[in-house]
This record gives structure tokens, sequence and C-alpha cells, in this order.
């Protein structure tokens, strides 16, 4: 089954314009996410999806394989779905969509993320992770809440869930800034309303 990465990245962040092309490590912010997933075994190609010639020119510049999306796109899965229709991907394939800001993304996770979708028949996937009750209540770290079998129920920045018993048992999980789809999927979620 063929499997691709695709990053969404843009100039006009809302929180910092101008992030994926940071560079206080002497390379980009997107350079540093291309680098980290490229190892991945389970991948075809890593593709940046921008909007923004600055972005284009600088995944060009350090040897990455960069496409343009409109600016009209509502979201990043809007820019991956993007990618995705025009290199005509079967119904099949999978998509995996890292997010630009995410520069230390091990490819381990890209893989094993293609795996579960492999092993499955789920039409998408993301991955989380332990954390402690003091990095759970991190405004800039995503939580997920998932049912008895994994699925996933809701996200939120603040901390989830809440310990009402105070017992400190309850579990809580960081989301990684990266999701899993098919490609019959993606065409269906990216035509949906807003919500």
């Amino acid at each position: 089954m063929k499997a691709i990465a695709v990053i969404p990245a843009r100039y006009a962040s809302t929180r910092l314009p101008g992030k994926m092309l940071l560079s206080q490590t002497g390379k980009p912010l997107i350079q540093h996410v291309v680098e980290s997933i490229r190892p991945a075994r389970r991948i075809e190609r890593v593709i940046v999806a921008t909007d923004d010639r600055r972005i284009a020119e600088a995944v060009a510049g350090f040897g990455g394989e960069a496409m343009m999306t409109s600016p009209a796109c509502r979201s990043g899965t809007d820019r991956v779905a993007e990618v995705a229709e025009r290199l005509g991907l079967a119904d099949d394939a999978l998509v995996i969509n890292v997010q630009g800001d995410e520069p230390e993304m091990p490819p381990s996770c890209v893989d094993k993320l293609v795996e579960l979708l492999e092993a499955s028949d789920a039409p998408m996937a993301t991955l989380a992770t332990p954390i402690t009750p003091q990095e759970a209540e991190l405004l800039n770290l995503t939580k997920v809440v998932c049912d008895k079998s994994g699925m996933a129920l809701y996200f939120s920045r603040v901390k989830i869930p809440h310990d009402r018993d105070g017992d400190g048992q309850v579990q809580y999980l960081l989301q990684h800034g990266i999701y899993g789809y098919r490609e019959a999927f993606l065409k269906v979620f990216t035509s949906l309303e807003s919500t």
C-alpha cells in the first residue's frame, strides 16, 4: 500500500508569522521537520505543502520537495488533501500529515502510524503517548481522551480528563502532531463544513 508524508506549512501563521522559516539553529524549522521524518521506512515521499514561495524556495534550497497549494485552504488538512489529489493517489493510499512545527517527530512515529492503518480498517488515525499530570497542565500540549478501545473521543489544550476522585489514577495522553488518512476518507473529510 502506498504511503506518503505531507507537511502543511504556511507562512501566515496566526500566532507566529513566518514560523516555518525561523532558523535559530542555522536551519529553518521546516527543514528540521523534513529531515526528522525523511528516514521513515514506510513512506515513499515527503512533500511540503505550502502557499508561500518563500517556504517552497527554502525547501528546494535544502533538497526537499515542495508543492504549492491554494491560499484559500481552510486548514493544514485541506492543504494535505490538495497535494494528495494532485498526485492522483488511489483511494487506499495512506497520507500521513505531519505538522510543520514538529521538528523532533521521530521517523518511528510515522512508520507506526502507517503500520496501524495498514493493520486496521480505520479511515484515519493519530498517535498519543502517556504524560505526567504536570505535563497535562501545559497549554501548549494537546491532550486526548480515548475510549477503552483506543478511539479518540475529544482533544483539548486544557488538562483532560478531569481527575474527579482526586486519587491520581487518571491517565493523561499527549496527542502527537501527526495524523494518518486513507485517501478516500481524506476526500470526504475535507469536503465537510467546518465546525
